[in-house]
């Protein structure tokens, strides 16, 4: 009853959300580190460190300015870890029934490194469309608040590829 079948789709799915909540949850909780740290890095002359950051964005925004760019970064780092968890299952068993029983036990460790690499590959394919637009919200001051008001003119301005 609270088990499945390995490599079953119900397995792969179970693996896909326990990426969605460990990834999606774990980096929105860090939001607003996350924004002082882009922050700093687009202009250093303003928030010269990670304290003065924070509180030149409680001075300007408010406490709730902390929360700049939480929507896209839950929504893509959960695509990130549907994608990151769930196909490395998928990468996994596919590369050993390539390789055959024996080989892909000898070879286990490649087998990991390969099916991990796979999986990052789409896994940041999902992530990328709300990372551009978490860092638009986050560091162009005006540009869009919300995610809602950043991917319409992001489209607009630089089409799909934006």
């Amino acid at each position: 009853e609270y088990s499945c079948e390995y490599g079953s789709l119900k397995f792969y799915a179970l693996c896909g959300v326990g990426g969605v909540l460990s990834c999606g949850l774990t980096h929105t909780g860090v939001v607003p580190l996350d924004l002082v740290k882009c922050r700093m890095q687009v202009d250093p002359q303003k928030y010269k460190s990670i304290f003065n950051g924070f509180s030149v964005t409680i001075n300007e925004d408010g406490v709730r300015g902390l929360a700049k760019g939480w929507a896209p970064t839950f929504i893509g780092y959960s695509m990130q870890g549907l994608c990151k968890f769930g196909f490395y299952e998928v990468f996994k068993i596919l590369y050993g029934n390539m390789l055959g029983e024996e080989n892909a036990y000898l070879w286990r460790t490649s087998l990991y490194l390969a099916a991990s690499a796979s999986a990052e590959f789409f896994a940041d394919i999902a992530l990328a469309p709300m990372e551009a637009a978490k860092v638009r919200i986050q560091t162009q001051p005006g540009y869009a608040n919300t995610l809602r008001q950043a991917l319409p003119k992001m489209f607009a301005e630089e089409g799909i590829w934006a």
